[in-house]
């Protein structure tokens, strides 16, 4: 398998950890993809629509030896099979499946644009990006990921879920923050 990609994915319906898990499974199930690294999951708000419930976000990376292309349709086929719905633009959603990078591609098509728009404006897709590819180099842009990250407004911030406390969240970190404790865990 040749290309790598950056996937991020996200639920504000339902059992949206289950959601974020049976996306994961899905893919890696498939002959030409393999999941080989997955961020912490986060608690964000919603943004665009608002008048909705919160998000779970995460970001995997894959291995695959699909096409940008494939790969779109495979993500929008287990969108289907997990019950997505496109029915208000950056509405509620059981599950929701983004190409972020591809490689280090640069491409403009219909259906898809990667690195894909607005990435470098939303902490809730470079929080989970930071934490697992702090140092990717985005050759478009001249800048690592972590130098986007840094990038983002200040009042920005994510919430770190915590799957072992009762699905409640473990605490309330601001974006400044967390690279200092995604870093000192690696």
């Amino acid at each position: 398998m040749k290309h790598l990609a950056y996937i991020a994915l996200g639920s504000n319906i339902g059992q949206r950890e289950e959601y974020l898990e049976r996306a994961i499974l899905l893919l890696d199930e498939h002959e030409r993809i393999n999941v080989i690294e997955r961020s912490s999951i986060y608690e964000t708000d919603p943004v665009g629509y608002i008048d909705q419930q919160a998000f779970l976000n995460m970001v995997i990376l894959v291995r695959t030896d699909l096409t940008a292309e494939r790969l779109l349709t495979e993500t929008q086929r287990i969108e289907l099979e997990c019950g997505r719905t496109r029915e208000v633009k950056w509405g509620p959603r059981t599950i929701d499946l983004d190409i972020l990078l591809f490689d280090q591609e640069n491409m403009e098509m219909e259906n898809l644009t990667i690195p894909h728009p607005r990435m470098w404006e939303r902490a809730f897709v470079l929080v989970p990006l930071t934490e697992i590819a702090p140092t990717l180099y985005i050759s478009a842009l001249g800048k690592t990921i972590l130098e986007l990250f840094h990038q983002l407004p200040e009042e920005e911030g994510v919430r770190v879920w915590n799957e072992t406390v009762g699905n409640e969240l473990e605490r309330i970190v601001s974006s400044r923050d967390i690279p200092k404790r995604i870093l000192q865990r690696k």
